[in-house]
């Protein structure tokens, strides 16, 4: 059967519909498989955490969700308001928790300086900093990381990264979200609940999580779902407007993030079509012609993609086994 022209309309969802199935599917996990009474969701004010938490609520009632907020001191301003504000539409039970004096007692902050100091040795915490990687359309299909930092007296600088300073960077930045998880546990078995995680289906086929971080979680409900189709549903929802019209950010470093600057090589709306094109047996010409973007520009798309479903495939794997347990073993 010839497929249909690739345009962003395939992408379009029955929101409804896609919500009662959703729903319909966590109340049946929630009874038969996990066997707990509620579920527990990290929300950071962003546009996945905020849809995770609507459709929990629309699948077991606002009485048996907690929502968590987990700002620290290198969150963005509005962190802490838009969370809060999400949580309030929903009417759920919230609870903040402000995870820098936990990121203190592991001395992330002093981890996080001293690798920085590495490449920027005048870098100290009253500068903001963030790590980026080369747009798709301006690289020459190389990954690289660089550091780019802003100091109190409006100086910027930006360094590429070595190996051992960008690994160091990044081991310290993990503690963030294996914090956050741990608290979402701690409430979660305080209450017999379980963890719902957040990821769509961009991060969580293209690894763009931390193992036993946010990559952890009892149910995953949107990680079917392609960030455009997460945005249709935030609509249909009812998130708040901030919210759906706010572009996705890591909130992990000092300095605002865009998730196409630290690891996909388009912004979401594009990488949607890439991801989409290629699960679906389309050709780089017909990406190509659908973005109206150059032929070469997809063709590092779709290696990068191949490459981070590769060189991310252990954080989907749970832990291996040397030796079989048939009787656990599924």
């Amino acid at each position: 059967m010839t497929k249909p022209p690739l345009r962003p309309h395939l992408l379009e969802i029955d929101c409804k519909s896609a919500a009662e199935e959703i729903s319909a599917h966590l109340r049946s996990l929630l009874a038969k498989e996990l066997h707990r009474q509620g579920l527990v969701v990290g929300v950071s004010g962003g546009v996945d955490s905020s849809v995770t938490l609507a459709l929990c609520v629309k699948a077991i009632g606002k009485e048996r969700v907690i929502a968590l907020l987990m700002p620290e001191k290198h969150s963005a301003g509005e962190t802490r308001e838009l969370s809060t504000k999400v949580a309030n539409t929903y009417g759920v039970e919230f609870h903040y928790e402000n995870i820098s004096s936990i990121l203190e007692s592991v001395n992330f902050y002093r981890r996080y300086t001293q690798a920085v100091q590495t490449v920027i040795p005048h870098f100290d915490d009253t500068w903001k900093s963030k790590i980026v990687i080369p747009n798709a359309l301006t690289s020459g299909g190389i990954n690289y990381f660089s550091i780019v930092a802003h100091g109190p007296d409006g100086k910027k600088v930006k360094e590429r990264l070595p190996l051992k300073a960008y690994l160091e960077i990044v081991a310290a930045t993990n503690y963030k979200q294996r914090i956050r998880k741990m608290l979402e546990y701690y409430y979660a078995d305080r209450f017999n609940y379980a963890v719902a995680g957040t990821p769509n289906r961009l991060e969580y086929d293209q690894g763009f999580f931390v193992k036993l971080g946010d990559g952890a979680a009892d149910v995953k409900p949107i990680a079917h779902l392609y960030k455009t189709q997460v945005y249709a549903l935030a609509k249909y929802l009812g998130v708040p407007h901030e919210i759906c019209t706010r572009a996705p950010t890591t909130d992990t470093y000092s300095l605002a993030q865009g998730q196409d600057e630290f690891y996909f090589a388009l912004p979401y709306e594009q990488m949607d079509m890439c991801l989409y094109g290629k699960n679906n047996g389309y050709s780089c010409e017909d990406v190509a012609a659908a973005l109206q973007m150059p032929q070469d520009v997809i063709r590092k798309v779709y290696k990068d993609i191949d490459r981070k479903r590769s060189t991310t495939r252990y954080l989907q794997l749970p832990p291996l086994l040397v030796g079989d347990v048939p009787e656990i073993t599924h």
